[in-house]
């Protein structure tokens, strides 16, 4: 029996994203965040007694600002290495062989195997104690950020009598959301009738197949946003027989969650506050009490969308005090989405045939209507164009971007606001 850690995606020193800009976020605790999760790793391979540790590429970000980033890495391998844990690695697309300027020598293993495997062709690991153990390692790393070949199919068959594991960086073929970096199919990988495959790239932890296991571990520790949820490695028990067991395990120290909250039937602004202080408290309780970033999207047809949509910004507000309140200071609001709508519809002939009215008619058809949309496009990307980037850098996503889906969820906010405002200003002249 041996036992064994995949890990991946490790991006050291990446920046964290989405909240330097909020009031009384941690933002020396969040950027040192995955500097932290990799000495997690390390603890976890030292607590487990694992025979060797296998990282699926991108153990950097890009290319470092200093050596610093390259010293800390080389640290924690010795870790292993004093432990007389064995890793194994290969790059991929964000620390591919010619994007590194800078780089440092990494350690030997214990029997003198070298830890990254080669960029050039795919190679099977010639190591002592992986011979003891009987697993056959091959893989190969990225050459070039760009690699758009099926790298897989270069790999060699399965090496007899062994536990053959295949390391390698991929988009796999038809997952979304991610480059498609060294595409490859399920049945390339079961043509080389190896035992598991270590697969990186993909930031989300999942098991793609079960025989052979074809397995993505995600990255350690999530940097934004759309990288919510637990963060980890999967350690591996392989018996006598070659019958594996999987165990995932968190890693990361900081969280990153996507809240969605019900408001429908809401009668008023503070109650749908009080049921997102509801629903927080639940995540909470299953969040490993790590501090935590949450994303808020409240939906739902109530009578609170007009009052929320009259003054947005305070109710945000609202919702980052409730959040801090309730997790004791913890959990930290990186945006609130708003798309209610009215209980009752408060469309033209609720309001008569007047101005306000023929507005909301208008507002409706340019939602419906793409050209209307492409026009009101252009016109945003013109407006772009004069105004400094860091009005609409990734942390402002105003106008950050101008797609279609994005106008009408814009377009739905506004309507609120206006209605709200003019309704009450056409109020006051009545009375």
């Amino acid at each position: 029996m041996f036992k064994f850690i995949h890990s991946a995606d490790i991006h050291l020193d990446s920046p964290l994203k989405g909240l330097e800009k909020y009031e009384g976020a941690p933002v020396d605790e969040i950027r040192g965040a995955t500097r932290r999760a990799l000495e997690n790793l390390v603890q976890l391979a030292k607590n487990e007694q694992v025979d060797f540790v296998l990282i699926a590429g991108d153990v950097y970000d890009g290319n470092w600002k200093d050596h610093n980033t390259g010293l800390f890495f080389y640290r924690q391998m010795m870790e292993l290495r004093n432990a007389n844990i064995a890793v194994y690695l290969i790059s991929g697309n964000h620390d591919a062989a010619n994007k590194m300027t800078k780089s440092l020598r990494l350690p030997e293993n214990r029997d003198g195997s070298a830890m990254r495997l080669s960029s050039i062709e795919p190679e099977t690991v010639k190591s002592s104690r992986l011979d003891e153990l009987g697993v056959a390692i091959h893989g190969r790393g990225f050459a070039k950020r760009d690699e758009m070949g099926n790298l897989a199919v270069e790999y060699p068959l399965a090496v007899a009598g062994h536990y053959n594991i295949g390391l390698l960086h991929t988009s796999l073929s038809g997952l979304e959301g991610h480059e498609p970096y060294a595409p490859c199919s399920i049945d390339d990988l079961k043509s080389k009738d190896y035992d598991y495959w270590a697969l990186g790239h993909i930031h989300s932890p999942e098991v793609m197949c079960n025989e052979p296991h074809v397995v993505f571990s995600g990255n350690i520790q999530g940097r934004h946003i759309r990288e919510d949820g637990k963060k980890g490695c999967y350690v591996v028990t392989v018996d006598e027989k070659h019958g594996a067991n999987l165990r995932f395990e968190p890693l990361d120290v900081f969280r990153w969650h996507t809240l969605d909250i019900n408001a429908e039937g809401a009668a008023s602004a503070e109650e749908v506050v009080i049921r997102f202080s509801v629903e927080l408290g639940k995540l909470l309780q299953n969040n490993d009490a790590l501090p935590m970033a949450v994303r808020v999207i409240v939906s739902g047809n109530c009578d609170a969308h007009r009052l929320i949509g009259a003054d947005p910004r305070r109710w945000e507000a609202e919702m980052r005090a409730a959040a801090l309140d309730v997790s004791l200071g913890s959990v930290w609001v990186e945006r609130v989405k708003w798309r209610t709508s009215p209980e009752k519809p408060l469309d033209g002939d609720t309001l008569t045939d007047g101005p306000l009215g023929d507005l909301l008619e208008r507002l409706k058809h340019c939602e419906s209507d793409d050209e209307k949309l492409d026009e009101l496009s252009s016109q945003f990307d013109d407006l772009r164009k004069k105004l400094p980037r860091d009005f609409w850098d990734e942390n402002n996503k105003f106008m950050a971007e101008t797609s279609r889906d994005w106008l009408r969820e814009t377009l739905k906010q506004v309507d609120p606001l206006l209605v709200a405002r003019l309704h009450g200003h056409t109020q006051e002249a009545a009375k």
